[in-house]
């Protein structure tokens, strides 16, 4: 199957915009962060849609965000919500959307990358915060992809390449 889009799924602090950056500069295709696609879908930051709104509008802004990946004419690559992967529907259009590559990390990896970062809802640990969110989505990450890479294995460049080949 040829592809015209690749979504990187995967847990905060997975890598999706470096490796996003990585295989655009490869490809030549856009990348799409998707705090930028939500910002576009709803027209306010993820933070405010948190904030103002609450999770269950964060979780429809973020498909909304998904809705303009997938419409947006390709070939392009995407960034996607860490937790789409818990709404059965975006489940189902990720399948569909083009090769989604979960770019799988060691939590302890994961929990060291997003911390100093500005993200309130990690709390003050946010290992444990991690951990709490993975355990519902790791089998849904399995599910949802084409491709699995565990992305401390290597660099973000040989990562990308590997995409390429997989296109």
């Amino acid at each position: 199957m040829k592809h015209d889009r690749v979504l990187l799924i995967g847990m905060m602090g997975a890598g999706k915009t470096t490796v996003g950056n990585a295989l655009s500069r490869l490809l030549g295709w856009p990348y799409y962060d998707n705090d930028e696609l939500l910002a576009r879908a709803v027209g306010k930051d993820t933070r405010r849609v948190q904030q103002e709104d609450g999770l269950a509008a964060l979780r429809r802004a973020e498909s909304a965000a998904l809705t303009v990946a997938l419409d947006e004419g390709g070939p392009l690559i995407a960034g996607v919500a860490g937790g789409i992967v818990t709404d059965p529907l975006d489940l189902d259009r990720l399948h569909r959307g083009g090769l989604v590559v979960w770019l799988r990390a060691d939590l302890a990896t994961l929990a060291a990358r997003v911390t100093g970062t500005d993200r309130p809802w990690l709390g003050q640990s946010p290992e444990v915060a991690m951990r709490l969110l993975y355990a519902g989505r790791e089998w849904l990450y399995a599910e949802a992809s084409t491709m699995i890479i565990d992305e401390e294995q290597t660099t973000p460049e040989l990562i990308a390449r590997r995409i390429a080949a997989a296109l």
